[in-house]
């Protein structure tokens, strides 16, 4: 893994669904708190050597609603507010990142995301959020399906259990990406 680099400027930082109504959940293995923290460290480090940061959140108001064993929210429900589909002023959004509001698991599907990339020159993504198993898994295979290369990295993601996070990392991002520690990934943009 020595080996492994990463041009800034062809390379997004994607920060999936850091907003108030994830982060306020329980996750393992690492805390809101841990992935905020080095998801921000990514996106400095990354802007500051010319990258794209995208921030991604769901609207989760507006989450298309598909015929599921398990719905995600029970469609009764009364209506969020609407601060639970706001970033946290933590995550660090900057004037000049990109923003996406998508209404689906995935951050490529029905949004602008996959249009956005492609017009700045980007070929590799470093994926980072909440919560491994649905919003960055999801975008993940989107986005190897469109043919970007992508690196998720495994200590600034969490899930809903510890147990659902490692298979992940374990036994499918290695099949679809490269899986790296956000030190290894700020080594590489160096």
């Amino acid at each position: 893994m020595s080996s492994f680099k990463l041009d800034p400027k062809k390379t997004a930082l994607v920060v999936i669904d850091l907003q108030q109504g994830i982060v306020a959940r329980q996750t393992a293995p690492y805390t809101p708190s841990q992935v905020i923290e080095r998801s921000d460290r990514l996106a400095k480090r990354l802007r500051a050597r010319g990258g794209t940061i995208v921030y991604v959140r769901v609207d989760m108001n507006n989450f298309l609603q598909l015929p599921v064993d398990q719905p995600s929210r029970d469609p009764n429900a009364p209506p969020l507010p609407a601060a639970a589909s706001e970033l946290v002023a933590e995550a660090g959004f900057q004037t000049g990142d990109v923003f996406i509001t998508k209404r689906h698991w995935g951050a490529f599907a029905g949004t602008e995301l996959e249009q956005v990339l492609r017009q700045r020159g980007i070929d590799t993504i470093v994926l980072t959020g909440i919560s491994t198993n649905a919003g960055v898994e999801s975008t993940a295979r989107q986005g190897t399906g469109l043919g970007f290369a992508l690196v998720v990295v495994e200590d600034a993601c969490s899930s809903t259990d510890a147990e659902s996070h490692k298979f992940a990392f374990e036994k499918t991002f290695p099949r679809l990406t490269r899986v790296r520690s956000t030190e290894e990934v700020i080594a590489a943009l160096d």
